[in-house]
């Protein structure tokens, strides 16, 4: 056999180094580009991480269009849930009392005009109390109640027309008589309410985007838990609570549902979360804007992100200042008009 030599062996060793560093190469920009995983728990770390959310039933919403998370709800209270700052009323004359069971059977099927909230209230015989009607209890009058706007827009000519006609079906069963306001008039406090909504409505929504390797939801979801962030009612969103019970959350933060329905998620490359703050929701007690900026800062650097605007650009120290500044006068705005953040009648508004 003919030997090899020096020349040949070293060539023979060059190469298969070669084909070593190729493989070592290309391992590592797979794993370079593979998305971030979470970080196995310990013991030790943050109890916002560890700590399961307690998820109570939500309470009746004639607002949002989807029941809170992680938030304590407490037992529905006696108390009048119609206003007429945001509410055409008709008031229903009795003649005698009557039963809630009874006012429940008369009721419509659908407690919907539209797109806008229909409710009836009653007078507690035992109190004066008005409240949501409740089978125990009996009523010497009632007033039903019909949202005037919404994010949907004002009501019309047509959903007060058939406000009109439930409300007077409603009293001829109970044996009583309905009292309306004029079509015109109540149409045209709608259009009013409605233009005073859209111009101070503020809807906040931070990006974070990947800077390198792209994130699984595992990733994202473990990273948002340590800024005190819980699972949502639906995939790929989070919601952080109010420190108020029975309140929507301060702020939400939502990814690529696909991404987190997927049979392997730890597979899914999420590239970027938008994280929200729906200004006219949150009490202004809560600093939500505040706590906006620092936890979308906060995630940015924990997560090797890039914070921007919805158009991409990134997000500057003095824009976010000009924001704060004006969020201060929406705010004072809203309280002015007996409105303000966070207040019932505003979250109904603003849905």
């Amino acid at each position: 056999m003919m030997s090899l030599s020096t020349f040949q062996l070293a060539l023979l060793a060059l190469g298969a180094a070669l084909l070593v560093a190729i493989w070592v190469y290309n391992r590592w920009q797979s794993r370079r580009h593979e998305p971030r995983q979470p970080r196995a728990q310990s013991a030790r770390m943050d109890d916002a991480v560890n700590v399961e959310p307690v998820l109570l039933e939500p309470v009746l919403d004639t607002s949002s269009d989807e029941p809170l998370s992680g938030v304590a709800v407490p037992m529905v209270e006696r108390k009048a849930q119609l206003d007429p700052l945001i509410d055409t009323l008709a008031t229903i004359e009795l003649d005698h009392p009557v039963s809630g069971e009874a006012v429940l059977a008369a009721l419509p099927p659908t407690r919907r005009i539209g797109s806008k909230p229909f409710a009836v209230e009653g007078c507690a015989l035992e109190d004066g109390q008005w409240s949501a009607v409740l089978p125990q209890m009996r009523y010497s009058a009632l007033q039903c109640g019909l949202q005037m706007a919404n994010r949907t827009g004002p009501m019309n000519d047509i959903e007060y027309s058939e406000f009109v006609v439930k409300s007077q079906a409603l009293a001829e069963a109970l044996g009583g008589v309905a009292h309306c306001a004029d079509m015109l008039q109540e149409v045209a406090r709608a259009r009013e309410l409605d233009q005073f909504a859209g111009d101070h409505d503020a809807q906040l929504a931070f990006t974070l985007v990947a800077r390198g390797a792209a994130w699984s939801p595992g990733y994202i979801q473990q990273n948002a838990a340590r800024f005190g962030f819980v699972a949502g009612s639906l995939p790929g969103r989070l919601v952080l609570p109010s420190a108020q019970m029975g309140m929507p959350p301060v702020l939400s933060m939502a990814f690529d549902t696909q991404a987190a329905l997927a049979d392997e998620p730890e597979h899914s490359a999420v590239r970027k979360l938008i994280i929200s703050l729906d200004v006219p929701q949150v009490p202004q007690s809560e600093e939500a804007f505040a706590r906006l900026c620092e936890v979308s800062r906060g995630l940015a650097q924990a997560m090797e992100g890039l914070l921007t605007d919805g158009a991409g650009h990134a997000l500057e120290d003095s824009t976010l200042a000009h924001i704060a500044s004006d969020l201060e006068q929406l705010y004072k705005v809203l309280a002015a008009r007996e409105l303000p953040a966070g207040s019932a009648a505003a979250r109904r508004l603003f849905a």
